[in-house]
């Protein structure tokens, strides 16, 4: 049977549930939740079906299992205080530019309002267009994180190139998770990473963040809250919840600033990006695992985003 749930990483927060998953042998619901059971055991409650039912597909851990649970603890100790952490130099100034080279060719079109940024150039959809990223979306000192935070098979919600170039204003601050409509306060539905291509700077667009904004009830920043810019050199990251208020800084600066995010969410949200639309399966066959589950080859237990009942993941193996 599940353990019964664990408090959230943050602090205030109700209890969030993070089960070990069953055996191949675990009870499968009939029609209607009719009682079922396999050997024997039985189905009383959806509660007896919160562990892996996959026979082929089973459950594993993520890379992150790879991290010094130490380095991790002190990583959502900063999250919890502050709403935010910061790593630098997780990638080299190669990575870097080779990053710059393969998103260049797609950095066309200006964003559609204010929001996006008029003087703002996004690639959604990265996944389908270059393997580059992928490092940046499965690194294991994020998953390791995300292990903790959100619930088992949590996806990717989405992975965008960001290049802020000259005279852009800032943008509106808000948090990422505000899109769903479950009032605050919280604990965070999702989370997110902003890689640093270029070295960000307090004038050159720079992300802002409002340190412990993450604890707030529903009211937005005024202009007493105190505002960080994530000053960071070239391949740092900042990770954050998605609860904490911020905003891309504006760029002042002659010189364009390029990141790249990813955002992630709960197994049971519905993602930004479809991915599982826009990842041709010849692409997604060819990623690794961590990043095949958290576009949607996956399931959240019981049966969801599962394809004609069964696991998704059956479908790559399919010529």
């Amino acid at each position: 049977m599940s353990n019964p749930p664990k408090a959230g990483p943050l602090t205030g927060g109700p209890p969030r549930f993070n089960v070990p998953y069953r055996s191949a042998q675990s009870p499968r619901a009939g029609p209607g939740g009719l009682l079922m059971s396999i050997d024997d055991e039985p189905v009383t409650t959806l509660d007896d079906l919160r562990g892996d039912l996959a026979r082929r597909y089973k459950w594993t851990s993520s890379s992150g299992a790879s991290v010094d649970p130490t380095i991790v603890d002190a990583d959502m100790a900063a999250l919890d205080n502050d709403g935010y952490v910061i790593w630098k130099n997780l990638l080299s100034a190669d990575e870097c530019q080779h990053i710059r080279d393969a998103v260049a060719p797609h950095l066309a079109h200006p964003g559609r309002n204010s929001f996006e940024g008029r003087r703002t150039q996004r690639v959604y959809s990265v996944l389908s267009r270059t393997r580059v990223c992928d490092r940046l979306v499965d690194h294991p000192r994020v998953l390791a994180v995300l292990d903790r935070l959100l619930m088992d098979n949590y996806l990717l919600s989405a992975l965008q190139a960001i290049n802020i170039q000259p005279g852009e204003s800032a943008q509106l601050a808000h948090h990422d998770d505000g899109f769903y409509p479950i009032p605050r306060p919280r604990p965070p539905l999702a989370a997110a990473t902003i890689w640093a291509i270029d070295d960000f700077t307090a004038d050159n667009g720079a992300t802002v963040l409002y340190p412990g904004s993450h604890r707030w009830g529903r009211r937005r920043p005024g202009a007493d809250d105190p505002a960080l810019p994530v000053v960071m050199p070239a391949g740092s990251c900042v990770f954050f919840v998605g609860t904490l208020w911020h905003g891309g800084g504006a760029n002042t600066t002659a010189h364009a600033r390029l990141a790249v995010t990813a955002q992630y969410c709960q197994p049971w949200l519905r993602p930004m990006e479809a991915f599982t639309l826009s990842v041709p399966r010849d692409i997604a066959r060819t990623l690794s695992a961590d990043i095949r589950r958290m576009i949607g080859y996956s399931i959240h237990p019981p049966f969801v985003g599962a394809v004609d009942g069964l696991h998704p993941q059956r479908l790559l193996d399919q010529p």
